[in-house]
């Protein structure tokens, strides 16, 4: 014999309860990923490696870099493009010439990559051309005296635009 209480209970076993759903919380989690992506979207382009022993200053300003080549100055080492060019606390022999304006190490490799520059642009048709930009990244640390020797290297190089980078304040 069969139970009578299974027999009545057969066809609410087959339904399935509707399960409601609440999105809310699925699109406020949207909303605060796709704010978080618009933040962080860099329009520029250009992408900075910073070194660790550089401490950026601090500025208001809301000017986008442009492409060009990059030098990084700790006050330890300077970098041209990520390569490392002078061990300032290592060096040795005649770091500066042009009256203890222009420093040899990094004029050379500027020279070089401004050369690189210009052999491209003739072999390449879509090539961009020499801007003449100079991104520098500088320890907020370095007296004026040495960023001025650094300005003068990189004009003397052919570089006759320059552009700071610093932190800029999070809205």
């Amino acid at each position: 014999m069969r139970n009578k209480k299974s027999i009545r209970n057969r066809g609410k076993q087959r339904r399935k309860n509707v399960i409601d759903l609440d999105i809310t919380s699925l699109l406020d989690i949207l909303v605060i990923m796709l704010v978080f992506l618009l933040k962080s979207y860099n329009s520029s382009g250009v992408i900075f490696n910073i070194p660790k022993d550089i401490k950026l200053p601090e500025s208001v300003s809301q000017s986008v870099n442009t492409s060009g080549v990059i030098v990084q100055v700790s006050p330890t080492t300077i970098w041209v493009d990520d390569k490392e060019v002078l061990k300032l606390d290592s060096a040795k022999g005649r770091l500066y010439d042009h009256g203890n304006k222009r420093i040899i190490s990094l004029y050379n490799e500027l020279v070089k990559k401004k050369e690189l520059f210009k052999r491209v642009e003739k072999s390449a048709q879509n090539a961009k051309k020499f801007s003449g930009v100079v991104n520098l990244i500088v320890d907020k640390s370095i007296k004026y005296s040495f960023v001025k020797k650094i300005l003068y290297t990189s004009a003397e190089a052919g570089y006759r635009q320059y552009k700071f980078v610093v932190m800029g304040e999070n809205l």
